[in-house]
């Protein structure tokens, strides 16, 4: 993954949320992981509740990550169904690497 501009240590990260303007309305979600696939960023995203606490069906939002030159960053919808697949299945494998390094 590349270097990101915008410095955020641990900590900070757990409280950081973004809210995604959807046609359902406003989703709140925290932060689960930045990851890239092929020199392109990705975000994964997990909706919260009105409690800040994950939501109750584990779902996941995968977005294109960038930031700005002055480090603001945006994500951006993947509407390529194959781009889409590239970045889930990056995701899966993240997944599974923490499981198995959890075992050890």
């Amino acid at each position: 993954m590349s270097e990101k501009i915008t410095p955020v240590t641990p900590e900070e990260a757990d409280d950081i949320r973004v809210t995604l303007d959807t046609e359902e309305g406003e989703i709140v979600c925290r932060i689960l992981t930045i990851f890239d696939v092929d020199d392109q960023d990705y975000i994964a995203l997990m909706p919260v509740d009105e409690n800040d606490e994950d939501n109750a069906e584990g779902a996941v939002y995968l977005y294109r990550y960038a930031e700005d030159e002055e480090g603001l960053p945006s994500v951006e919808y993947i509407d390529d169904e194959e781009e889409y697949e590239a970045a889930a299945d990056r995701y899966d494998e993240l997944l599974d690497e923490a499981f198995y390094n959890s075992l050890d």
